[in-house]
């Protein structure tokens, strides 16, 4: 292995048979090379990352060698879960165990790192002050992000693997991280591996990319040589539209959909949301932004029902308040709904069909037996989304990008009323961007559907909605003041 090589392959092909690429692998990285592995969902590219990072055994007769000391040499993976450590936290302990003593705090966790100005360079970029002393669970989407890409760093790796590195992070935590990564490979040689499914995410310190398409490393080629293909609405063929445009109206009648009185979230001495009033009617379209931490999914936590405090809020849902006899079961049969905090939290090992049928039942899971009339109606959404092939697959062997999709198909079953998406296009390829978009244009066309959506990215769904409410954060909350459809309604 020549001095200047981070990392040969040679006909290389993990020992384990669930871990393999369709074909042998044979790859040269250079150091000083910042490396994007990038494909569509479910091409590879984590197999490849993984095979890469020396995670695999090798079979005889292929080769790998890695330029730098194993332990130098980290991996973090952005999934939309917690991770290994973490995995005992569950859905709904998102919002309820806040006050137990067994909840662990970001302090009692974080690895312990020897640098001091290392430490109070971490502190200054990730913003870890704000978290030092929450427990995990209330972390948002975004912060833990920021919390498992600071404990990746504590230990200064010379090669550090990111799988889907900007996920969860608002622009600003977005450029933060590239500026710090950036930092880091000019100051002390950090070798980065991103793992993307788009060049939206290539950062502009990566010099090569490595395409993956369906189970095949196709060579390393430089960053400005790789043109991604470009998808439009008809991704969406129009049978399938037409299949959309034929479900029948399954509205509440209320003419308000959501009303928020005043609503306060408080965790012991920490205000989540403070006094906020709003109202979303029948057949809008609200877009939620703010930054991270600013309490986009704990209000949403609120309106779902799944988070106790929302009985001691003034809230109103199709027209009926809170807390006058009804169950969360009947709160949610109205409501289809994804998010981050869903996704971490299904870890199920059950066929993709069962996953998309317990959105009939508002469950983690599936706990009874489907009808014949409930599985047709779980194909047609597995139609629409293009999941035939993976109807009988394990959830937990799809990639992340095809588990997102597989959960959106779960929101859409029921035919709802109100749809909530928080995040829907988290770590989705080009394509499958464009499809999603395209199912929820289709969908929202009837007049009577409502839709709230969450998402760092504004531009990406640019004409689905029509209304924006933007929190600011904790520290200039402030009572919210209606305007017109189009316009923008801040806290």
């Amino acid at each position: 292995m020549e001095q200047d090589t981070a990392i040969s392959m040679r006909n290389a092909v993990a020992g384990n048979p669930a871990m393999r690429l369709d074909q042998p692998v044979s790859l040269d990285i250079m150091k000083g090379e910042q490396i994007a592995v990038i494909g569509p969902n479910g091409a590879g590219k984590t197999l490849l990352a993984n095979l890469m990072s020396g995670k695999y055994p090798i079979l005889a007769g292929g080769q790998f060698k890695i330029g730098f000391r194993q332990d130098s040499v980290r991996s973090i993976a952005f999934r939309d879960s917690y991770g290994s450590a973490d995995a005992t936290w569950c859905y709904q302990q998102r919002w309820n165990s806040t006050e137990t003593e067994d909840s662990p705090v970001i302090a009692d966790i974080f690895p312990s790192v020897s640098d001091p100005a290392w430490r109070a360079e971490l502190f200054r970029v990730f913003h870890l002050d704000e978290i030092w002393g929450k427990k995990l669970v209330v972390l948002s989407s975004g912060e833990m992000r920021k919390y498992q890409l600071a404990k990746a760093l504590s230990s200064k790796p010379e090669m550090l693997f990111i799988d889907n590195p900007y996920i969860g992070l608002d622009p600003a935590a977005r450029d933060e991280l590239t500026t710090l990564i950036s930092r880091l490979i000019s100051a002390w040689n950090l070798q980065i591996v991103f793992i993307i499914s788009r060049a939206a995410d290539l950062a502009p310190f990566i010099t090569h990319v490595v395409p993956v398409c369906d189970g095949c490393c196709m060579g390393k080629i430089p960053a400005a040589e790789y043109c991604e293909p470009s998808y439009g609405p008809d991704v969406l063929d129009n049978g399938r539209r037409d299949m959309i445009l034929s479900i029948p109206d399954s509205s509440s009648g209320a003419e308000t959909v959501v009303r928020c009185n005043g609503v306060s979230l408080r965790y012991g001495d920490t205000t989540i949301l403070d006094k906020i009033d709003w109202q979303v009617h029948r057949g809008s379209h609200w877009s939620l932004q703010g930054p991270n931490g600013s309490g986009k999914s704990a209000l949403l936590s609120l309106v779902y029902a799944d988070n106790p405090q929302a009985y001691a809020c003034d809230i109103e849902l199709f027209g009926r308040p809170r807390g006058t006899g009804e169950s969360i079961w009947d709160i949610k049969k109205h409501i289809g709904y994804v998010s981050p905090e869903m996704h971490r939290s299904y870890c199920h090992h059950i066929p993709v069909i069962d996953i998309v049928a317990s959105g009939l039942s508002d469950t983690i899971g599936l706990y009874r037996k489907i009808h014949d009339e409930e599985r047709d109606l779980c194909r047609f959404w597995i139609r629409i989304f293009g999941l035939e092939e993976l109807e009988s697959r394990d959830f937990c062997t799809l990639s992340s990008g095809e588990q997102r999709i597989v959960l959106l198909a779960r929101a859409f079953v029921k035919n709802p009323s109100l749809m909530i998406l928080d995040e829907p296009l988290h770590g989705l390829d080009e394509r499958n961007r464009a499809l999603v978009k395209a199912i929820i244009d289709a969908y929202c066309s009837n007049s009577s559907r409502t839709l709230i959506t969450v998402t760092h990215y504004p531009e990406e769904l640019a004409g689905l909605t029509n209304q924006i409410l933007r929190l600011r954060g904790r520290s200039a909350l402030r009572p919210l003041t209606e305007t017109s459809n189009g316009n923008d309604a801040s806290l």
